[in-house]
């Protein structure tokens, strides 16, 4: 199936299986490996990307689902140069150990400031969380990122 999928702010022209899971043309077709795949079954998070904005897990959605919408990854979120503030925060906060489950994470954290703003509660992280694992560490230091992340964001021009 031909496809025009519209991923961090460029045009990409697919053709892929109809069937083909957005997660799946992201790396396998596009090589854009920060999206991981964690389980297959939408229990993790790991595969979260913001499609129009909204953390969507890409493991649960057909690439052509996608055709028209705003897709952004992990590498469209900042450089390695200028890293976004919610990813900076990571890195400062030390929210990350393994990596693996990072990309997802932060793309939750966007989500979490969309819907309620740049003034997230570690209470609140902590309940949004829900449905994005981490295998390696207990979550406090994710949490506190998300937290500095959403804080760093107020004002910002990444907002």
């Amino acid at each position: 199936m031909q496809m025009t999928l519209a991923i961090n702010g460029q045009q990409h022209d697919v053709d892929v299986p109809a069937a083909s899971l957005l997660v799946e043309v992201l790396r396998d077709t596009l090589a854009l490996t920060g999206t991981h795949i964690g389980c297959d079954t939408s229990q993790c998070g790991a595969c979260n990307v913001l499609v129009d904005g909204r953390a969507v897990k890409a493991c649960t959605m057909l690439a052509a689902q996608a055709q028209g919408m705003a897709i952004t990854t992990i590498e469209g979120l900042g450089t390695p140069e200028a890293l976004h503030p919610m990813q900076q925060a990571f890195r400062e906060a030390h929210g990350l150990q393994c990596g693996f489950c990072t990309p997802g994470m932060v793309m939750a954290g966007m989500e979490m400031v969309r819907k309620h703003g740049t003034r997230l509660t570690p209470e609140l992280v902590t309940h949004e969380l829900e449905g994005n694992l981490c295998r390696c560490t207990g979550y406090i230091n994710i949490v506190k990122a998300i937290v500095a992340g959403a804080a760093a964001m107020e004002g910002a021009a990444h907002a």
